[in-house]
């Protein structure tokens, strides 16, 4: 059986694997990307549509504690995305492994960006913009790693809840505002933590910005189409989740949505 079957099959049952970086000390980040996209094509070919990408460790504040210095990324499915018509959901934990809570800005794509584009020039190509949250997961245990095997684990990618879209036609100061951008994360009306849109790698927008550049270099192969969503890494740290909790957001930009989200067993 291959990396990517035994990632696929890890997947399905929320099952532990060994770390490939541990096995082979050569596993790097083009072989890690050479196996998302073995697993790409097991996805699509089992009848999963891939809606988009997701982005992560663009937050500088969380790279010492996990190990990974650098932003990844990984496709997102029809399978795993949902977008809210309000501004509630409820997940169930039982299919994800050691599953995490990201809010996130994300953002849907009217027309495909080329690498090299400045923030005006890739703001164009957006359709809207929305807060959401992502649910992170992994297969290898406590949540250690390195970046390649990260790659190869779907980017940690689990869920994806976006919020009420908001049309970017119109706001002029998108990336300065989103940028700006404060949050507040809580847990069964508890403050867990509070953080600023700048601390993904300069304000979402930018972050977009990097990784269609890094995407361009590193997977060539993989496109951004019209319609397409991109979410851009947490604002906060990842926060463990147990069944029967309630999250929620409060954001300082009355533009986006505030979250609620209850996990289930």
């Amino acid at each position: 059986m291959t990396l990517a079957q035994q990632l696929l099959s890890a997947l399905d049952t929320a099952s532990l694997l060994p770390l490939p970086s541990r096995d082979d000390a050569g596993f790097d980040l083009p072989a890690a990307f050479g196996v998302a996209e073995h697993l790409r094509q097991l996805r699509i070919a089992r009848g999963e549509k891939p809606l988009g990408y997701k982005i992560g460790f663009t937050n500088r504040g969380i790279w010492q504690r996990y190990g990974v210095h650098a932003p990844i990324w990984g496709p997102v499915w029809d399978s795993t995305v949902q977008l809210l018509d309000g501004a509630e959901a409820q997940v169930a934990l039982a299919p994800l492994s050691q599953p995490r809570l990201e809010p996130e800005v994300v953002f849907g794509f009217a027309t495909t960006p080329r690498a090299g584009m400045d923030l005006e020039a890739l703001r164009g190509c957006l359709d809207w913009v929305a807060h959401g949250f992502e649910i992170v997961h992994t297969h290898f245990d406590n949540w250690r790693f390195t970046a390649p095997d990260t790659v190869a684990d779907f980017a940690l990618h689990g869920r994806l809840f976006i919020g009420p879209r908001r049309s970017v036609q119109g706001w002029d100061m998108l990336a300065e505002d989103l940028a700006a951008l404060q949050l507040g994360l809580s847990c069964d009306d508890q403050l867990k933590e509070s953080g600023r849109g700048v601390i993904v790698l300069d304000g979402p927008l930018n972050a977009l910005r990097l990784w269609v550049d890094a995407m361009a270099l590193h997977t060539p192969a993989w496109h951004i189409a019209p319609g397409d969503v991109v979410t851009t890494g947490t604002i906060t740290d990842a926060w463990p989740l147990l069944p029967g909790q309630c999250w929620t957001t409060v954001l300082s930009d009355v533009r986006l949505a505030p979250l609620t989200l209850r996990t289930l067993a």
